[in-house]
C-alpha cells in the first residue's frame, strides 16, 4: 500500500512541527511545503528536507497525488484554505483553532458535506499528550464509572518577545476562548460522550496587557451537554496567559474527569514540585490512589487519520465532533462578557 502523501501550507504557528511529525511517525510521506515567509520556511525545510519548496500554493491544491494538506497558518486564514483543499479533492488538517468565526464554520460544514472530504483539527493537548490518551482508555473501560463533568485548565506562558503582531489581534486569532479553550471543548466532548452541547456562561478579560487593547489574557466558560441516552453532563474551562517564567514548562495544563465511581486528574506537562517529566495521570477509585506514568502510551491520532484517509472512515475523530468542539468555543467567544480591569497599567508599570 502506497503511503499517504501530504503537504504543508502556512507555517505561522510552531504547532506545524508537531502536526508534521505525527504524520511522519504514522508512515505518511511529506512531499511539499509552501509559505511566503522565508523566516518560517527556512527552518521548516531544514527540519524536514524531504519537503519540496513550492512558491505558489495553487500547485499543491492542483496536485491530485497529494492526499492531505496540513496548515498552521494565521488562524483567520485556516478555514478558507481548508475549504479550498476539500474542493480540490484533498483532506485537510488544521492547527487549532480551525476557525475564527461562525460564518467560516458554516461554510466549512457545507463544503465538507458537498465534497465528503475530511476537515480535521489537530487538538494537540489530547492527540499529542500521552497521559490524556491514556485517560481516554481508562474511561472507555469504566475505571471511574459514568463521566458527568470535566474541568480543563489551560494556562500558557506568553513569551512576548516571540509573538508576531497577529497574536494580539482578536480578529485574527479569534479570542482566547476560541484559541486556547478549543482544546478543553474537545476534551469535554470526548470524555463525557456528549453529542449535543451549548454554552451556559462565558467571560473574558485583558487584565495585564493594556498596551494590546485587542488582546485577551484570561477567559473561562461553562458548557452543558447531553449524551446519546439523554444524560446531562457539564464542563468548566479556564485558560490564561499568566504562566510565570519560573515554571519549567510553558503551562501547567490539567484535566480533571469526574465519574460516578472515581476521578482522574491528568497533569499534562509537569507535576509541580513532584515527579519529573510530563504525562502524569492520577486515578482515584474504590481501591485507592494510583499514579500512572504514561510516557509509553501510543498516540493513535496519526495512524487513525491515515486510515480514515484511505478507508473514508471516522476513527480518528468524527466530523461532527470536530465541528461541534469548534462551534462551542466560537459561541462562547461571541457571547462572552468582558470583565473590567482597573489599574492594569499601574500594575505593569510597577513591574
Amino acid at each position: 500500500m502506497s503511503p499517504v502523501r501530504f503537504a504543508a501550507i502556512g507555517l505561522n504557528h510552531g504547532h506545524i512541527y508537531g502536526q508534521t511529525r505525527l504524520l511522519l511517525d504514522a508512515g505518511a510521506e511529506l512531499v511539499a511545503v509552501c509559505d511566503d515567509d522565508e523566516a518560517l520556511l527556512g527552518p521548516y525545510c531544514q527540519t524536514f528536507p524531504q519537503a519540496r519548496r513550492v512558491a505558489d500554493r495553487r500547485h499543491i491544491l492542483d496536485d491530485p497525488t497529494i492526499d492531505l494538506i496540513i496548515s498552521a497558518a494565521i488562524p483567520d486564514e485556516r478555514a478558507a484554505l481548508g475549504i479550498a483543499a476539500m474542493r480540490h479533492g484533498h483532506d485537510y488538517m488544521a492547527d487549532k483553532p480551525g476557525f475564527t468565526t461562525l460564518a467560516q464554520l458554516a461554510e466549512a460544514r457545507a463544503a465538507q458535506r458537498e465534497t465528503g472530504r475530511i476537515y480535521s483539527i489537530c487538538f494537540s493537548e489530547r492527540f499529542e499528550n500521552r497521559a490524556t490518551v491514556h485517560a481516554g482508555e481508562l474511561v472507555r473501560h469504566g475505571a471511574i464509572g459514568r463521566v458527568i463533568q470535566t474541568v480543563g485548565l489551560g494556562p500558557h506562558r506568553i513569551s512576548l518577545h516571540t509573538r508576531p503582531g497577529w497574536f494580539f489581534d482578536r480578529a485574527r486569532y479569534g479570542g482566547i476562548l476560541n484559541d486556547i479553550a478549543s482544546h478543553q471543548a474537545d476534551q469535554f466532548l470526548c470524555f463525557t460522550g456528549a453529542t449535543t452541547a451549548s454554552v451556559v456562561m462565558a467571560q473574558v478579560a485583558n487584565y495585564h496587557y493594556p498596551q494590546y487593547p485587542a488582546f485577551e489574557d484570561f477567559g473561562d466558560l461553562v458548557v452543558r451537554g447531553s449524551t446519546a441516552d439523554g444524560t446531562e453532563v457539564s464542563g468548566y474551562v479556564r485558560c490564561d496567559w499568566y504562566t510565570p517564567d519560573g515554571l519549567a514548562s510553558w503551562g501547567d495544563g490539567r484535566l480533571v474527569i469526574l465519574g460516578t465511581e472515581g476521578y482522574i486528574e491528568v497533569r499534562k506537562n509537569i507535576d509541580i514540585a513532584g515527579r519529573p517529566g510530563a504525562n502524569h495521570l492520577f486515578l482515584v477509585d474504590r481501591h485507592g490512589t494510583h499514579h500512572i506514568a504514561c510516557d509509553a502510551t501510543p498516540l493513535p491520532y496519526g495512524p487513525c487519520l491515515l486510515r480514515d484517509i484511505r478507508d473514508r472512515t471516522e476513527t480518528a475523530m468524527t466530523q461532527e465532533h470536530c465541528f461541534l468542539a469548534a462551534q462551542l468555543v466560537l459561541e462562547a467567544q461571541q457571547r462572552a462578557t468582558t470583565l473590567r480591569s482597573a489599574g492594569a497599567g499601574q500594575q505593569e508599570h510597577a513591574r
